[in-house]
């Protein structure tokens, strides 16, 4: 086993000391990079880039070849790996995000959802991890993940991206035993996928419940917590001799801070709503929390970009179980330069905290 050069962001989420805030950002391999693009280009398209494991190793290591100042790699691919898995047929619509060939409607189709296998059927992410491990050779850790079972369930309801989400909405209220049948089959699912990459690799994984902010407070604890609650109690949480530590990420979730700590995960991913002083009041007790600048603060000149990171870890205050992210993932049209100046102020700014 490869010794780690850089594990503080694997020692903030079990919250041990650290000398400054650990650091990285969602959806750090992608568009706001120009190296990004010229790998998407020679790939052909953007399945073509994520299925390939050299291309998906290549672009998880360029934003670390151009930020020193990262202290994880993020394993690059999908949340719909799983439902494509499952024989959804995902594509890709220039303009319009994912799409899916086949659409659950009924709960005859969900009843005919298999239970993908990790290294058969999404044998080119374990294989990615691999190679991406391999090729890091120690250098930060890595991170895997997954969708949540009811943000997968969203697009493989509503055949892609939606605004209301009204058929995944009226399939939970008319069917709920439907519902809870497809959330069930992707709760194994991710399950099943996330072990297998800590398997290939990965040092730390993270659930994106991207869509679970849209439900009712009734509706979240039934339909999206309860299975992610179920893939917490799956999941390896020892590998190689090392704690694999999980974080859970709702987005617009502050209602539930207290709910989803007490899950047993390691460290909860805040959004730009919740102010992370408030959340460590709540429940930085018993969990880690990850976050929460704004991404669109990056459009802004250097000094802001600097001021912001600084109220952030003001808020959070000294000590360590913080690690600096985005409250969500960062935008195509960010110049990266104000990427490399917020990873630069995190760093710089944060060692006073941790005295």
């Amino acid at each position: 086993m490869t010794a780690l050069k850089n594990d503080r962001f694997l020692r903030a989420l079990l919250k041990q000391p650290v000398d400054v805030t650990p650091v990285w950002m969602m959806r750090q391999a992608g568009r706001y990079l120009p190296e990004y693009r010229a790998s998407r280009a020679r790939a052909g398209d953007f399945m073509s880039l994520m299925m390939n494991p050299e291309f998906a190793c290549e672009v998880t290591l360029q934003p670390l070849d151009r930020y020193p100042q990262l202290d994880a790699a993020i394993l690059f691919s999908d949340i719909l790996t799983i439902p494509h898995a499952m024989g959804q047929g995902l594509y890709f619509e220039t303009g319009e995000g994912p799409r899916f060939r086949k659409v659950i409607s009924s709960a005859a189709d969900i009843e005919a959802l298999p239970i993908p296998d990790p290294e058969q059927d999404l044998g080119y992410v374990m294989d990615a991890v691999r190679t991406i491990k391999s090729a890091l050779n120690g250098r930060v850790p890595l991170i895997g993940f997954s969708g949540s079972p009811w943000t997968l369930a969203t697009y493989m309801v509503e055949g892609g991206s939606s605004k209301d989400f009204r058929k995944i909405k009226a399939m939970l209220y008319d069917q709920p035993e439907a519902m809870h049948a497809l959330l069930d089959k992707l709760a194994q699912s991710v399950t099943a996928y996330l072990n297998g990459q800590i398997r290939a690799g990965a040092q730390a994984v993270q659930i994106f419940d991207t869509w679970g902010g849209n439900l009712s407070s009734a509706a979240y604890q039934t339909f999206s917590l309860a299975y992610m609650q179920k893939i917490v109690d799956g999941l390896i949480r020892e590998q190689d001799g090392r704690k694999i530590p999980v974080i859970l990420f709702t987005k617009n979730g502050g209602l539930w801070l207290e709910s989803i700590a007490a899950t047993g995960a390691d460290a909860l991913g805040l959004d730009w709503s919740c102010d992370i002083g408030e959340a460590r009041r709540r429940v930085g007790h018993q969990v880690a929390l990850q976050g929460n600048m704004d991404p669109t603060v990056l459009y802004a000149k250097p000094a802001a970009i600097r001021a912001e990171v600084a109220r952030i870890l003001d808020s959070y205050g000294n000590g360590t179980g913080h690690v600096f992210n985005l409250g969500h993932g960062i935008t195509p049209e960010v110049d990266p330069v104000h990427a490399g100046a917020f990873l630069e102020a995190v760093h710089e700014l944060s060692a006073a905290y941790h005295r």
